[in-house]
């Protein structure tokens, strides 16, 4: 996958709207009673970064972004300030001494996991049985190696970015006067890293 291991501008996201998203199929009988059909086993967010682009620089700065990712071509890290952090989560195991970092969202019986594959470099904190240990981490796959097998299940506290890309290939700006520029839209959407 295309990929370029750069965050989107913090100032800008932090206005950004948009969040988890579910593809779902919903089926009607004669009876008036539905039928669900659930396309995705995991949710993928989807983001409007329009509504954060306050000055004509932040529109300079979205526009060299735009063209450095080439439109849709390359993915990117973004902080989604809905949902960036975790605390205290157990980690998944890959095997006896790799484990997956994870944030788990409970309701009631249900717990969504969410794999998270772009932890933010110096913000995870591992321990195992309560002592913080220094395993390898892989930032770009969210991956936790152990020289030898961890004596219980690592739990972790760590921030973390979506991996995203632009969902439009054309950035269609609005230019109304020298310092009043803007746009409709500029749809983001997850991408599974």
């Amino acid at each position: 996958m295309s990929f370029h291991d750069v965050s989107f501008p913090d100032a800008i996201a932090r206005g950004a709207t948009g969040g988890p998203e579910y593809s779902t199929d919903v089926v009607m009988v004669a009876s008036g009673f539905e039928q669900r059909n659930q396309n995705w086993s995991a949710s993928r967010a989807r983001y409007d970064i329009s509504t954060g682009i306050r000055t004509r620089e932040q529109m300079a700065e979205v526009i060299a972004f735009f063209r450095a990712r080439k439109g849709r071509a390359f993915g990117f890290r973004f902080r989604d300030w809905g949902d960036f952090e975790a605390t205290d989560q157990q980690c998944q195991a890959v095997s006896a001494t790799v484990f997956q970092l994870v944030k788990r969202y409970p309701s009631g019986p249900v717990v969504e996991i969410r794999t998270i594959t772009r932890p933010v470099v110096g913000s995870v904190v591992v321990r195992v049985n309560g002592n913080v240990v220094t395993p390898t981490i892989d930032h770009a796959t969210g991956r936790l190696t152990f020289g030898a097998a961890p004596a219980a299940t690592p739990v972790a506290t760590f921030r973390f970015d979506v991996p995203v890309r632009f969902d439009t290939d054309h950035l269609q700006v609005i230019s109304r006067a020298y310092n009043l520029q803007n746009v409709q839209s500029i749809p983001l959407v997850e991408i599974r890293a």
